[in-house]
C-alpha cells in the first residue's frame, strides 16, 4: 500500500512491509543521546551495556559550560558514565556545541534513519530526511533495549512552491506556516515538507522548519531528500543510507500549500509561537528593546551570522541595546571566525560568545529581566522563557535580529537595506 516517509521509515524500523496510521509498533532505534540523568538511570537498574553503543552520542550543551557546582558535578557524571558504557560519540567543550547542530554536522542523522532523543527540538533531524522524534525519559529505555513503541502517526504534507524573495528564510516560512494552521493540528503527527519550493531552500533554512516542526506539535518533520542534502551529507555520512520519499497515492490527513513568493519577514509576538505578525505591522507599532539575541539551535548557523554580519557591517549595535551572539556550535564558531564575521559582529558592538543553549531558554548567559523586550532568534517566546515572567520575547529571523540590534526597536529588515 502507499506509504508516507514517515511510514515508511516507521515499516522499515519495525521489520515490516507496512505500516498504517494508528498502529503501534516495537521499532529499532538508529541513533539517540544520552545525558547524565539517563545513565545514572541506567546504572542505578544494575544495566551493565548499552544495547548499542555506536548509535549513542553525547555532548553538554544546556548549561555549556557549568554555570555552577550543581551542573558541574553533573558534567562530570556525564563524563564518568561515557567512559563506563563506551560511549565513542562524545563531544567535549571545545568540541561541543548544540546537540541538534552538532550530530547534524558529524552525520548522526541520515536519511531514513529513526532518531530519538530527550529534547523536544530533536524534531531537527527530519532536515535530513529522517524520522527524527523527541521521547524524553524514555531514552532510558531505548539506551538500554535499542527500541522503541510508537504509534504511527497520521502525515500532514506541507507543500512548498515559488522562492523567497530578499530578506526571508526559512524562519519566516515556519512563522507563515505557524500563523495559518496553529500549533493544535499537529499534535502527534508527523509534517511532511516538500515541493520545488523546498528544493529551492538552503540547509540551514530547511533545519530551522523541522527544528520548529515540535513548536507545530509535530511527532516528527521530514524534509523531502535532495541533491542539495546529498552534497551535504557527502563530507559527513559515515555510513551507506536510502533515501526516502512518499509513495503517488500516499494518504495525507491534510494538505497546505505556501507560496514562497509572496512571504514577507515575519515576527511572534508574546507569549507563542503562533501569535505571528508581519514585520512590517510590527515595526508600526514602535516596539522597543533592550536585548538581541543571536542563536539557537533554530538560527545559530553559519548562514544566520553572515545574514547578521552583512546586515552589521561598518554599523553600531543601538546604544540602548544588548546583543548576545551564540554560534550553534564551536565548529560554526571556528568557520565563522576564520570568514571576519565574529570580527564584525564583536566591531559592531555583539557580545559574542561561545556555543550553549543557555540564553535560548533562560538558562544563563543573558537571561532576562522584569521589563525587558528581546528580539531573538531562538524558537519559544512563552512567558518567562529567556528569564523573568516580566520580559517579553519576538521571534524572528537572523536578518530581523540584526535590524533590529541597529535600530533599538523591532523593524522589519527591508527597512535597514532600503535605508542603507
Amino acid at each position: 500500500m502507499p506509504m508516507t516517509m514517515s511510514e515508511k521509515i516507521l515499516a522499515r524500523a519495525a521489520g515490516r512491509p507496512a505500516v498504517k496510521p494508528g498502529e503501534f509498533v516495537w521499532a529499532r532505534v538508529d541513533q539517540t543521546n544520552a545525558g547524565a540523568g539517563e545513565l545514572r538511570v541506567l546504572d542505578e537498574l544494575g544495566v551493565k551495556r548499552l544495547a548499542a553503543p555506536n548509535t549513542v552520542w553525547a555532548t553538554s550543551d544546556h548549561y555549556a559550560p557549568a554555570t555552577d557546582e550543581h551542573y558541574a558535578n553533573q558534567d562530570n557524571v556525564l563524563r564518568k558514565y561515557v567512559r563506563q558504557y563506551e560511549i565513542a560519540n562524545f563531544f567535549e567543550y571545545g568540541r561541543h556545541g548544540i546537540a541538534h547542530q552538532l550530530y547534524g554536522e558529524h552525520g548522526a542523522m541520515l536519511p531514513g534513519m529513526l532518531s530519538a532523543m530527550s529534547d523536544s527540538h530533536s524534531t531537527s533531524g527530519g532536515v535530513f530526511n529522517c524520522f527524527a522524534t523527541p521521547i524524553g525519559s524514555e531514552t532510558v529505555f531505548v539506551l538500554a533495549t535499542g527500541l522503541l513503541w510508537l504509534q504511527v502517526p497520521e502525515t500532514i504534507r506541507i507543500e512548498l512552491i515559488g522562492t523567497l524573495p530578499p530578506l526571508c528564510y526559512g524562519k519566516d516560512v515556519v512563522l507563515s506556516i505557524l500563523k495559518q494552521i496553529g500549533s493544535e493540528v499537529g499534535i502527534y503527527r508527523a509534517f511532511e515538507f516538500g515541493g520545488l519550493g523546498l528544493h529551492s531552500l538552503t540547509i540551514a533554512s530547511r533545519w530551522t522548519l523541522s527544528n520548529m516542526g515540535i513548536e507545530l506539535g509535530a511527532k516528527a518533520a521530514i524534509c523531502e531528500y535532495d541533491e542539495a542534502l546529498g552534497a551535504y551529507l557527502a563530507q559527513r555520512a559515515k555510513r551507506s543510507y536510502e533515501p526516502v520519499s512518499p509513495d503517488p497515492g500516499c494518504h495525507y490527513v491534510r494538505r497546505h500549500t505556501l507560496d514562497l513568493d509572496r512571504l514577507e519577514p515575519m515576527v511572534a509576538c508574546p507569549h507563542d509561537p503562533t501569535n505571528v505578525r508581519t514585520a512590517a505591522e510590527v515595526e508600526g507599532l514602535n516596539i522597543k528593546v533592550s536585548q538581541v539575541f543571536l542563536g539557537s539551535c533554530t538560527n545559530g548557523r553559519l548562514e544566520d551570522l553572515e545574514i547578521a554580519a552583512q546586515i552589521l557591517s561598518g554599523r553600531q549595535v543601538h546604544p540602548d541595546v544588548r546583543m548576545i551572539v551564540s554560534p550553534a556550535s564551536q565548529a560554526v564558531w571556528r568557520e565563522a571566525g576564520s570568514k571576519g564575521l565574529l570580527q564584525t559582529l564583536a566591531e559592531a558592538g555583539a557580545l559574542v560568545s561561545h556555543s550553549t543553549c543557555g540564553p535560548c531558554f533562560g538558562g544563563h548567559l543573558g537571561v532576562l529581566g522584569a521589563g525587558d523586550v528581546c528580539m531573538s532568534s531562538s524558537n519559544r517566546n512563552f512567558r518567562g522563557r529567556m528569564g523573568s515572567a516580566e520580559a517579553t520575547v519576538y521571534l524572528g529571523s537572523a536578518a530581523t535580529v540584526a535590524a533590529t540590534a541597529l535600530a533599538g526597536r523591532i523593524i522589519d529588515p527591508r527597512s535597514v537595506i532600503q535605508e542603507g
